[in-house]
């Protein structure tokens, strides 16, 4: 039925018996990862795509305040557009005053890499700033510009390598379809 609901997704009929077959495929499976799956698939054909409470992002406060800072960094890590960061050099480095952690963070050859406690010499730009207003940031409860507008966040060096970095991230949202085209 997937077949049919792909070549026309208005089709109630085909919905509805697809929806029949993964609930009943969900009530039988052990696995839980399956279960779900299929239980999932069901009520999105039946109801449209799942609309998570809250902003609509895959970062949430908490998530983002329980996530140690090279956690952080491999997230930002996952979050980079290969295609945009194409032939793109970027050195930062960040200087985090709450928590005393230094990262030199490194865009090349399309991935995004950091060590901890360490500071490029040949950095583009050195970012001075708290935790908390990275998270902010991230969040997307404020900007960069703003941040430094504010005095929370001091730049030495070319702050348009910052923005430029932070231009080429994907935002993910936990709200896709399952089994509808």
């Amino acid at each position: 039925m997937s077949q049919v609901v792909f070549a026309d997704p208005d089709n109630e009929e085909a919905r509805h018996l697809e929806a029949d077959a993964l609930e009943q495929l969900g009530y039988q499976t052990e696995a839980g990862t399956w279960r779900n799956w299929y239980l999932v698939g069901a009520w999105e054909l039946r109801n449209g795509i799942m609309q998570p409470p809250g902003t609509g992002s895959s970062a949430s406060p908490d998530t983002l305040t329980a996530m140690s800072t090279p956690l952080l960094f491999d997230y930002l890590g996952v979050r980079l557009n290969g295609d945009k960061a194409d032939g793109k050099k970027i050195v930062i480095n960040w200087d985090f005053t709450d928590t005393d952690e230094q990262i030199a963070m490194n865009l090349s050859n399309s991935a995004l890499t950091f060590r901890e406690d360490n500071q490029s010499p040949d950095a583009d730009v050195t970012v001075t700033l708290k935790r908390a207003a990275l998270n902010s940031i991230m969040l997307g409860e404020t900007k960069f510009e703003d941040e430094i507008a504010a005095g929370n966040i001091t730049l030495d060096g070319k702050p348009a390598k910052l923005l430029e970095l932070f231009s080429m991230f994907d935002t993910f949202t936990p709200d896709f379809p399952i089994v509808t085209p």
